[in-house]
């Protein structure tokens, strides 16, 4: 049901995050652009493997527990600590409504992608964020935070409304917040992958820049910019905020 079927996540250190973290251990969860099983996904993780200083590539479906507990355990083992975490992974479903046969079955598999295995990680990274002081970059989407584009697509906005709110961002940074640990989300908007190819719109990027302000969409270099921001330990103040970069999507509507 999904745009990265089977939700077969992937660990891979990006490029433009790690550039300003020297010496510092970051997770990263992600598809690799939504390249399922195939070689291809594969080469396109040694590829950002190799931009980074000593990188720990993972394959793992990190809706099961035992596979995410295998991922901090590997990171462990190798470098001994965890600095920065950021809950990237998630899976987009195609649309569904709620009339429709098969719903159910949409919203659990949905809940568990983008939220539980999301909470799960977190819980297992916690400890040893708390001891390296560090933070966590949660990566939501505008659709957590205003009514969806279209109908059927329910069971993702509220999974990253969640993401938001629920045990993210407020609750986790308040939470946490004792210990020394920051957690702050970023909302993007219409972001310029792989995401119109997958789910086989009939617009195009072009078209989706003509409903925001500033008539443009964002780039996934900006995206990374903005983790950067959040996840540096410059920004010592910055925690339980939901950040915005949706290119005045949200005013516009």
């Amino acid at each position: 049901m999904y745009i990265n079927e089977n939700a077969k996540q992937s660990l891979a250190i990006n490029q433009q995050v790690t550039m300003s973290f020297t010496d510092k251990v970051v997770i990263i969860t992600g598809d690799s652009s939504g390249i399922g099983a195939s070689a291809a996904k594969l080469d396109l993780l040694a590829a950002s493997a190799a931009q980074c200083n000593s990188p720990l590539v993972v394959r793992a479906d990190i809706t099961i527990e035992s596979e995410a507990q295998r991922v901090v355990d590997e990171k462990i083992k190798k470098f001994g600590q965890i600095v920065v975490l950021v809950n990237n992974a998630g899976g987009i479903p195609l649309t569904i409504g709620l009339l429709e046969d098969g719903v159910m079955k949409v919203f659990d598999d949905v809940i568990k992608l983008n939220l539980r295995s999301v909470v799960h990680l977190t819980t297992l990274t916690a400890p040893y964020l708390i001891k390296s002081k560090g933070n966590i970059v949660n990566i939501s989407t505008m659709a957590g935070v205003t009514p969806p584009v279209g109908p059927g697509m329910s069971s993702y906005c509220v999974t990253k409304a969640g993401l938001n709110h629920f045990f993210f961002t407020v609750c986790d940074a308040v939470e946490l917040g004792s210990h020394g640990v920051r957690v702050n989300t970023i909302n993007p908007g219409l972001v310029r992958t792989n995401f119109i190819q997958n789910a086989k719109y009939p617009a195009t990027y072009e078209d989706f820049g003509q409903k925001t302000l500033l008539k443009r969409v964002s780039e996934p270099e900006e995206i990374a910019d903005l983790i950067l921001f959040l996840a540096n330990s410059r920004e010592k103040g910055v925690t339980g905020v939901n950040w915005y970069s949706n290119n005045g999507f949200a005013l516009k509507r």
